[in-house]
C-alpha cells in the first residue's frame, strides 16, 4: 500500500479509533486500574476478594445467571422457529415484524411501566384470569422473578429475532431446492443444511442476548425484587458505586461481570465448534 493510500485509509478510520479509544479503550482501563487499586492508590486484589468472600454480594452473580440463561434460551427458542418460517418472505411480513420490534422502539423502563399496569394484581390480565375462574386470587406476574423474566423475553426477543432472520436469510435458497430435488426432506434439509449453516449466526445471537440479559438493571429493579429474589449483580455495583461511593470495589464488581460473559460466550463457542466437528466427522449419513 502506498503512503498516500495508506494515510487515506487512516484519515477515513481516524473518527473510527477515536470513539472506539475514548468511549471503550480508557473507561475499560481506567475501571480495571480502580478494581486493582485501593483509595490509596495501592494495588489489592482486595476489591474482588471482599465481593466474591461476602455471601451478600456474591450470590448475586447465581442470581443473575438464573435470570439471564433462561431468558436467553426462551429468546432463542422462540425466534428460531419463526424467523426460520419467515426466511423467504411471507404474507404480513411487515405488521409481523413491526410488532417484535416495537418493544425495542418503547425502552424497557416503558415496558416495565406497562406490565405493572396490565400484569399487576389489578390489571387486565389478573382480571381475566378471575373472570375466566383460572385462579382464585390475583397472580404476582410482577414484584417477581417471573416479572424480570417476563421482560427479559419481550424485550429480547425481537433483537434475537431480527438476528437470526437476517443471517438465515442470507443463506443461499438454492442449496435448499438442490437438497429437494436429491430427494431430501425438509427435516434432513433443515438438520444437514440449514441449521449448521445457521449456526454461526445462533452463536452470536445468543450471545449478545446474554450479555444484554446478564447487564439487567431497570427491570431488575422495576419489575423484581431489588432487595431480595431479584439482587442482580448490576444492583450491587450500582450500589457499590452510588449508594457507598467505593468507585474500586463497583469496578472490580464490573471486572467481574465482563469476566462471566466472557465465559458464557467461550462456552457458547466451544459448543459450536463441537457441532461443527460432529457434522464434519459424520458425513452424508441420515
Amino acid at each position: 500500500m502506498k503512503k498516500r493510500e495508506f494515510l487515506t485509509v487512516f484519515l477515513l478510520l481516524l473518527p473510527v479509533l477515536i470513539y472506539f479509544i475514548f468511549l471503550f479503550v480508557y473507561p475499560f482501563i481506567y475501571g480495571l486500574y480502580l478494581s486493582l487499586t485501593n483509595d490509596e492508590g495501592k494495588f489489592t486484589l482486595g476489591n474482588f476478594i471482599k465481593f466474591l468472600s461476602d455471601p451478600w454480594d456474591a450470590n448475586t452473580i447465581w442470581i443473575t445467571l438464573k435470570i439471564a440463561i433462561p431468558a436467553t434460551l426462551l429468546n432463542v427458542l422462540i425466534a428460531m422457529p419463526l424467523a426460520y418460517y419467515m426466511r423467504h418472505g411471507i404474507k404480513g411480513e411487515k405488521l409481523i415484524s413491526f410488532l417484535l420490534i416495537l418493544p425495542i422502539t418503547l425502552g424497557s423502563v416503558f415496558v416495565a411501566e406497562g406490565m405493572l399496569t396490565y400484569m399487576g394484581p389489578n390489571g387486565w390480565l389478573n382480571k381475566i384470569l378471575l373472570a375466566l375462574k383460572i385462579i382464585d386470587k390475583p397472580y404476582r406476574f410482577t414484584h417477581s422473578y417471573l416479572g424480570v423474566q417476563l421482560a427479559l423475553i419481550i424485550q429480547g426477543l425481537p433483537f434475537v429475532f431480527l438476528m437470526l432472520l437476517g443471517y438465515i436469510s442470507g443463506i443461499d435458497p438454492t442449496l435448499e431446492k438442490a437438497a429437494s430435488i436429491l430427494g431430501a426432506n425438509r427435516w434432513y434439509i433443515f438438520r444437514r443444511i440449514m441449521f449448521p449453516l445457521w449456526m454461526p449466526g445462533i452463536a452470536m445471537a445468543t450471545s449478545l442476548n446474554f450479555v444484554m440479559n446478564f447487564t439487567v438493571f431497570p427491570s431488575a429493579v422495576l419489575l423484581g425484587q431489588p432487595s431480595g429474589p431479584t439482587r442482580v449483580i448490576s444492583i450491587s455495583a450500582y450500589q457499590w458505586a452510588f449508594e457507598k461511593f467505593d468507585f474500586h470495589m463497583a469496578s472490580a464488581i464490573a471486572i467481574i461481570m465482563g469476566l462471566v460473559e466472557l465465559i458464557f460466550i467461550f462456552i457458547v463457542m466451544l459448543i459450536r465448534q463441537r457441532f461443527f466437528r460432529i457434522v464434519a466427522t459424520s458425513g452424508g449419513k441420515g
